[in-house]
């Protein structure tokens, strides 16, 4: 079992740039924002010669009573408690603080191993810097700059020492099953539900869900496990349009959403139903679409009400997300749990749909069953033909047709194919890709070389055309004057 080291420390202190530093990645948001991070985020360590997970915590206030402030701190002391080691981060620049102070209160009661990391000592005496961190009462201080890398591996060496080279066995399952876990990206407008969500999924209070818009700020990936299958659930920040976006923590975000959707397997899009169907849904919709990801849509908050709204939403949905048709839809409420195991069924039909096999033989005879049922329109003189198909990737699907003319069939037709496939090999929840071959004609530099050749062969001109052929003999008759014989 890998040891876990969770970083706790006041708000801006640079947690998730060390968080970035021992995974080696950059999945952590980080700017000059107290307040970024709000949820647990998970990692796994690989700076160091051990391995271990990593975990890092929002800003903490451990007297924090009500509020986002009073969610945070719930999360870092869960975190806490799940803790082999804790790293304590502080700023060096600032010196100790009366926030620092209550902070290292409550980890001399947790029982963990915890360690002072003096974060932003570049360019200082190491000394100096962290000589004011001894009243702490926590050990040595250890003075590190995340931002560099300096000291950060004698950090993490220390704090892992009792612990032995294990985990191998651990690591070595990951890697087996890692490419059987489907990653699903819960995506959305904000406030429409989507932490909630994830919560009612793992039955626990992972993530911070709060009746305030904009609570998820970072994509924070979850893994579990369920009916027996490997999942990691990605909870991502809302989506807004592009013209209120203003804040630079906000674009960052909304980057951090997109990538989630084209490294997920499979979406759920959560859309509001005590909201209007917005064209924010449909333009999130569309990304999703165009990324080529396997969908299942999901309408929360759909308890309580009446006939009328809920044919007025249906018929909403119908009209705004035509073009998602392909895409099982469910009406869910997250706060009560209702609906989510048809949801996580639908879930999995996708995932089997966007990774299904495509036999050629089978392609090609459905090819034909289409071609028969309705042929392609015709191109001036010319009619498309198709002649087989093969699948040509996975997630999405795509299917790959040869024949010839085929770069003048209409849009309508393709779609018509797409239809036809989905309806043949019960693709449902996944978007599926048809790509035209079109055959080389053998004879074309032959056809083309054909009339200059004739232009080109030479022509005597000494020879005139009559001689070609011979005068025929022609009789001239002349009339009889009178008197004459």
């Amino acid at each position: 079992m890998k040891p876990s080291v969770v970083l706790v420390g006041r708000p801006n202190v640079g947690k998730s740039t060390l968080f970035n530093r021992l995974t080696g990645t950059r999945n952590a948001l980080v700017a000059d924002f107290p307040g970024l991070t709000r949820d647990r985020h998970y990692g796994h360590g690989r700076l160091g010669s051990k391995p271990y997970l990593v975990i890092d915590t929002g800003g903490f206030e451990p007297l924090a009573k009500d509020g986002v402030m009073d969610r945070m701190a719930r999360q870092t002391e869960q975190a806490i408690d799940e803790a082999d080691v804790v790293l304590f981060v502080v700023d060096g620049r600032s010196g100790v603080t009366a926030l620092d102070r209550e902070i290292a209160d409550r980890l001399r009661r947790s029982g963990r191993a915890v360690f002072v990391a003096v974060n932003k000592a570049e360019g200082t005496s190491p000394g100096l810097i962290v000589a004011d961190f001894h009243e702490l009462g926590l050990g040595e201080p250890f003075a590190i700059s995340a931002a560099h890398g300096e000291g950060v591996r004698a950090l993490i060496e220390q704090a892992l020492e009792p612990y032995g080279k294990g985990g191998g066995e651990a690591a070595g399952s990951e890697g087996q099953g890692a490419d059987t876990v489907i990653k699903v990206a819960i995506v959305g407008r904000p406030n429409v539900g989507k932490s909630t969500m994830v919560n009612a999924l793992l039955g626990e209070d992972r993530v911070i869900a709060f009746d305030q818009p904009g609570t998820t700020r970072d994509a924070i990936e979850v893994d579990f496990e369920r009916g027996g299958r490997r999942y990691t659930l990605i909870d991502t920040a809302g989506l807004r349009r592009r013209g209120k976006v203003f804040e630079s923590i906000e674009k960052f975000s909304v980057i951090k959403t997109l990538q989630a959707i084209e490294e997920a397997q499979v979406v759920i899009l959560v859309v509001d139903a005590r909201q209007d169907i917005a064209d924010q849904d449909a333009h999130i919709g569309g990304f999703i679409h165009e990324a080529g990801r396997a969908l299942v849509i999901a309408v929360n908050k759909w308890d309580g009400l009446d006939a009328y709204v809920r044919d007025q939403i249906k018929g909403a949905l119908e009209r705004r997300l035509a073009f998602l048709d392909f895409a099982r839809l469910h009406y869910v409420s997250a706060l009560k749990g209702q609906g989510l195991e048809a949801l996580f069924r639908s879930v999995d039909a996708a995932y089997l749909a966007a990774t299904a096999d495509l036999p050629t033989p089978r392609l090609t005879r459905a090819l034909i069953d289409a071609v028969a049922r309705q042929a392609p329109p015709r191109s001036g003189l010319f009619r498309p033909k198709l002649r087989y198909a093969h699948q040509g990737g996975r997630n999405p699907p795509l299917v790959v047709i040869h024949g010839n003319a085929l770069d003048k069939i209409p849009e309508s037709y393709r779609r018509y194919l797409e239809h036809h496939f989905r309806e043949v090999f019960r693709l449902q929840g996944t978007p599926l890709q048809i790509q035209f071959n079109v055959s080389a004609n053998p004879y074309a530099d032959q056809h083309a070389s054909e009339p200059n050749r004739r232009r080109s062969r030479p022509v005597d001109k000494s020879v005139s055309r009559s001689t070609d052929k011979p005068l025929r003999s022609t009789k001239v008759r002349t009339k009889a004057t009178p008197g004459t014989r």
